[in-house]
């Protein structure tokens, strides 16, 4: 896979390493020399350039990329190598970075965004997730479909501890991804049952998001067993 970052600043870099450590093809772009570091990644193809402007980006060959990561400190210029990416070569998958949380609802497929990731949500979610048992924590959002990527803690009091995941009538819009139990990845067969303290990750429509915790809530779960 080759994936163009825009950026090459403490995120860029460190998305590259991980990339090429996975054996992709990764060209780095920058307009600051002092940022074009070849000898921190020699794998890597670099360009010193303003990823904003179309001729940086024809010389860079976007169309044959796979994905580019718009991953400046910048987010207009985020949203100007996205849009450009997108409609100006046909990227398949364009990720953005947001640095300011009051700007995220700019970030969607209007924008050419297909993936939007908020450091300081990202962040927050994760906090959130430490601590948090049984309440629904948003931990990504998928521009295209409307969705997020959510995690929950099953309660230990929850009615649906023992249930298999296929006895579970989950709402429309909603995929379980994936448990994780005990350290363990799981892969939700509709055989395997749910323990208290799983952690459940769902892919889920926004307006399915409160019907998907009310599901797994205690008080909740614990009236329908009741009826």
């Amino acid at each position: 896979m080759r994936v163009a970052i825009a950026g090459a600043g403490n995120v860029g870099s460190s998305i590259a390493k991980e990339l090429l450590e996975n054996g992709h093809e990764v060209l780095l772009i920058d307009r600051d020399p002092s940022r074009i570091a070849v000898e921190g990644l020699p794998t890597a193809e670099w360009l010193l350039a303003d990823a904003c402007e179309i001729s940086s980006l024809d010389e860079a060959a976007l169309q044959r990329c796979n994905v580019v990561v718009a991953a400046t400190g910048d987010d207009k210029a985020n949203l100007v190598v996205s849009l450009l990416a997108k409609t100006e070569y046909g990227v398949p998958r364009v990720v953005a970075r947001i640095n300011h949380p009051k700007n995220e609802w700019m970030f969607d497929e209007k924008w050419g965004v297909d993936v939007a990731v908020s450091t300081p949500r990202l962040l927050s979610a994760l906090v959130e997730e430490a601590v948090s048992v049984g309440d629904l924590v948003r931990l990504l959002r998928f521009s295209q479909g409307d969705a997020n990527l959510v995690e929950l803690t099953l309660p230990k009091d929850t009615a649906l501890v023992g249930t298999t995941v296929g006895e579970v009538a989950w709402p429309e819009d909603t995929a379980l991804v994936t448990i994780i139990r005990g350290g363990r990845v799981l892969i939700p067969t509709p055989e395997e049952p749910l323990a208290a303290l799983d952690e459940l990750l769902f892919v889920a429509h926004v307006d399915r998001e409160e019907e998907l915790e009310e599901l797994l809530s205690p008080a909740v779960a614990g009236e329908e067993q009741a009826d």
